[in-house]
């Protein structure tokens, strides 16, 4: 019976201590369970924050062929690259902000970066201008060039930076057009007196050639030249300009664009936002900028060279050169616009100015045996 009553009190025992390891084993898993909750409470807005919402303000209607295209791959890119930390949302022209007004919304923080051209904010200043196009100046690949290794990114940046805004070039558009007219160019005094769109320095040789030359976008060039209203203009080449249907408003379509060489395309960061990022993703921007610039430069040549045969084959459009005449009289007129920016009052533009010729002249100097040398060479060689 002892035996009994031992076995009885060790089995209420066993029963209480089996009991209170339950409780225990409850506790500790509401414990768990709560702090898992509280970690995801605080955790999902922690991660929701870290992700930047920024607004691309573009100067171009959405997905314009070429500088459209260019634009969204920009956007695209910064996203990918910064591993969706940051979100870019593009805005086309007119959506957010005009076109012409990128440049002052995020000089003022109404959006965070812009796809634009430096030819757009002569106003501004007009050592600008020399980071987007030169008359008789560099080539797509000599722009990178005199940016990267010449010494021009630490002028560009100086030269935002009185606006608040960080600067990356990211395409261009190779060599562009001189041009859709009306009416043949047999002399250079067909052009007194023409009313022309252009942009940047070109449209400064322009005016010393007697021309009255007006800034605007494709689309209002269009109508411009539609209603008469401009007797010839520039926008960009043959893939764009066709996609804006030029040449249902003018057949002549006339090169070598010597106002502009080349037309790089530009991002321009807030400089404040962009100096508040952590280091790895301002290189995820940095790198965004220039990984684009030789796919977006080799696409405009691609889609140019396609778009001219639809031009002249589809649609009629006669391809002329500008005479010679006209080429040495923009020759002289370029001149006289360097020479100017060598004399500014702003002793930044003048700095800009010197470091852009001696550039152009090394390295014009180096193709005249290299790159020129080969393309005359091809030139002649009409098929294999």
């Amino acid at each position: 019976m002892y035996t009994h009553m031992i076995d009885t009190v060790r089995s209420g025992k066993q029963r209480e201590m089996t009991s209170i390891m339950k409780r225990r084993q409850f506790v500790k898993a509401g414990l768990a369970g709560a702090a898992a909750a509280s970690t995801a409470t605080i955790t999902a807005p922690v991660i929701a924050q870290d992700v930047r919402k920024w607004k691309l303000v573009t100067a171009w209607p959405k997905n314009l062929p070429g500088p459209g295209v260019a634009a969204q791959m920009l956007a695209d890119r910064i996203t990918a690259l910064s591993g969706g930390r940051i979100e870019v949302k593009l805005y086309a022209a007119g959506e957010l902000v005009p076109g012409p007004g990128v440049f002052d919304a995020v000089s003022e923080g109404t959006a965070e970066l812009y796809h634009a051209v430096p030819a757009y904010w002569g106003s501004k200043s007009k050592g600008i201008l020399l980071f987007g196009s030169q008359p008789f100046g560099l080539r797509a690949d000599e722009q990178f060039g005199w940016l990267a290794h010449g010494g021009g990114q630490t002028l560009y940046d100086e030269m935002y930076g009185r606006f608040g805004i960080k600067p990356f070039l990211c395409g261009n558009s190779g060599p562009q057009w001189a041009g859709w007219f009306r009416d043949e160019i047999k002399s250079v005094e067909d052009l007194k007196g023409m009313k022309y769109r252009t942009t940047g320095l070109a449209s400064e040789m322009a005016t010393k050639l007697g021309m009255a030359a007006e800034s605007m976008s494709g689309p209002a060039m269009f109508q411009a030249m539609q209603t008469g209203a401009l007797d010839a203009g520039e926008f960009i080449g043959p893939w764009s300009d066709s996609a804006l249907g030029f040449y249902q408003v003018a057949k002549n379509y006339y090169w070598p664009g010597v106002g502009e060489p080349s037309s790089a395309e530009e991002c321009g960061v807030n400089s404040k936002v962009f100096e508040e990022l952590p280091e790895d993703l301002k290189q995820a921007v940095t790198f965004a900028c220039d990984s684009l610039y030789n796919p977006v430069w080799t696409e405009y040549t691609t889609k140019h060279a396609q778009a001219l045969q639809a031009l002249v084959n589809d649609h009629g459009v006669q391809v002329r050169q500008l005479p010679d005449d006209v080429m040495q009289a923009m020759g002289a007129a370029a001149v006289e616009v360097i020479d100017e920016l060598r004399q500014d009052d702003d002793e930044l533009v003048k700095r800009i100015t010197e470091s852009f010729v001696a550039y152009r002249d090394l390295v014009g100097g180096y193709m005249s045996y290299a790159d020129n040398g080969q393309m005359n060479a091809r030139a002649k060689l009409l098929s294999y």
